[in-house]
């Protein structure tokens, strides 16, 4: 399918490792012009260089979305080449060892500056422009917990559902515009920092050694589904583009859920 991304910019935020390195990655390869984003400045040259050698369109902004100061830094550097189509919020932190018995009302505001405030920030900075133009997409990098959330991390699942809602509300303020808003969902995300975290409490678990062994006896444990394994990040990276695309016009305020068809124990 030809998603129609030529001629189209976008920024993703945390693109400079992980999740959003996918996301980018893809969008550049799909056609359009991306922005790299992330606050090491090495690592987001690193990512645009290598989107560059393979023959796409990519330039770099720095800055911390956790503050205004650092958002202005990032308004300033994406402006010098021109304006945004697509906003993919995909910055946000966690912590998987963090529970109610652990969690300062400090911790709390922190999550939520850092994976809800920095969208705001970023909304309103490029969403505007996306209106007057008549064209454009926004999508929020969320997870199932803002719906099923578990006893632990619930400072993060509380940012999960603010997100979706704030997908929501927004596609309601940009009715009629041509600018869509959409959240997804990630029933979780198989990166090399989580690989190696599972795997160590896979084996203090007695599930097995090997992330082989592992993964299936993890997913059963922790988060089943009837796929029986973690999400990819490309998996994730092509819905997003999906999203980002043209051809999504008609998907507006939905929350879209990929999680392996997941279900409570």
């Amino acid at each position: 399918m030809d998603l129609q991304l030529s001629g189209k910019r976008a920024l993703v935020t945390g693109s400079s490792s992980g999740l959003g390195e996918t996301i980018v990655k893809l969008l550049a390869a799909e056609g359009a012009a991306v922005v790299v984003h992330g606050r090491d400045e090495a690592r987001t040259a690193a990512v645009a260089k290598s989107i560059r050698e393979d023959g796409g369109d990519a330039t770099v902004a720095i800055g911390d979305l956790g503050t205004d100061a650092g958002a202005d830094a990032v308004e300033a550097a994406v402006a010098d080449g021109g304006p945004v189509d697509i906003l993919v919020n995909n910055v946000g932190v966690y912590n998987m060892t963090m529970g109610w018995a652990n969690s300062s009302p400090e911790d709390w505001a922190e999550i939520y500056n850092v994976n809800v405030i920095s969208s705001v920030r970023t909304i309103q900075r490029f969403v505007p422009g996306m209106r007057e133009r008549g064209w454009g997409r926004v999508i929020q990098i969320s997870s199932v917990t803002g719906e099923s959330p578990a006893a632990s991390q619930p400072h993060y699942a509380a940012t999960n559902a603010a997100r979706n809602n704030l997908a929501a509300s927004l596609s309601r303020e940009l009715r009629h515009s041509g600018v869509t808003s959409n959240s997804v969902a990630a029933g979780g995300i198989l990166t090399p920092a989580v690989q190696d975290f599972l795997v160590n409490l896979g084996r203090q678990n007695g599930w097995g050694e090997t992330w082989q062994e592992i993964e299936p006896n993890l997913v059963n444990a922790l988060g089943p589904n009837d796929v029986g394994r973690i999400g990819r990040r490309r998996e994730y990276a092509d819905l997003v583009a999906f999203l980002a695309s043209p051809v999504a016009g008609y998907i507006n305020g939905a929350t879209l859920r990929a999680d392996g068809g997941r279900y409570d124990a």
